[in-house]
């Protein structure tokens, strides 16, 4: 049995071909598969797991979105495949309302994995774009419980300006800043591989898919990044039978 590793669906009502493509890869692909882990980012955006009761005053889609993929979730899940969502920079308010919904385990960021005796560290990937410090310092505020609960507190309509806000402040900023600013930091890679006794190392957020190799302490090391997810193009990570990893790209 294989497990497979896909992030940065950005799934949206504005773009209904990711949907329909990940949807039916849910039930092509990934039915029967042992494991599936998802490195944040499934959704463009999330303002709190009371959108799964929004249905039907929610114009903009969101939350039937939102029911339809904890539906397609589950029954994955139920059919026996493990399922397990980790939370990335645009849909860190994730909660275990919606994990529970979905049949899905929240994970931690990072998070230490045993693929068949062999260790992989799994990340969504922000967290290693050290050279950017305007979005480390946004991140670091929007990790923090406090502020995660005082936005959820917020008036539904409130929470979408906010969203939409933050998107368009995102939007702006990357179009200023170099590549390499927005790219991961090679040596908080390798101080992360370290820390965590690794020599493999899967994560997103960068959309640039890519497998590299490289060494630490000596020892080969490899980084693979996975690609985003676009109408007609996906990308997965392919962990076989001998806890071998491999990126493809998939048609969708």
């Amino acid at each position: 049995m294989t497990t497979l590793i896909v992030s940065d669906l950005h799934l949206q009502p504005q773009v209904p071909e990711v949907t329909e493509g990940f949807l039916g890869w849910l039930q092509q692909r990934a039915h029967g598969a042992e494991a599936l882990y998802i490195l944040g980012d499934l959704f463009e955006a999330w303002i709190g797991d009371d959108l799964l009761d929004m249905v039907e005053e929610d114009a903009s889609g969101n939350a039937a979105l939102a029911v339809e993929l904890a539906t397609a979730l589950r029954r994955l899940a139920d059919d026996g495949t493990a399922v397990y969502l980790m939370h990335g920079n645009r849909d860190f308010l994730l909660g275990h309302r919606f994990a529970t919904a979905a049949g899905a385990k929240l994970l931690a960021d990072p998070a230490l994995v045993m693929f068949h005796d062999e260790p992989i560290l799994l990340m969504h990937g922000d967290s290693l774009c050290t050279r950017d410090e305007a979005y480390m310092a946004f991140r670091a505020q929007a990790r923090q419980p406090a502020w995660q609960q005082q936005v959820l507190a917020m008036p539904i309509a409130d929470r979408i300006t906010l969203a939409a806000s933050l998107r368009q402040q995102s939007g702006e900023a990357t179009s200023g800043k170099a590549d390499d600013i927005m790219d991961v930091t090679p040596a908080e890679v390798v101080q992360v591989m370290r820390d965590h006794g690794v020599r493999t190392l899967i994560h997103g957020h960068t959309h640039r898919p890519a497998v590299h190799d490289f060494e630490i302490d000596g020892t080969p090391a490899r980084r693979i990044v996975l690609g985003d997810w676009q109408p007609g193009r996906g990308w997965e990570v392919i962990i076989d039978s001998d806890g071998r990893p491999t990126l493809e790209q998939i048609d969708i």
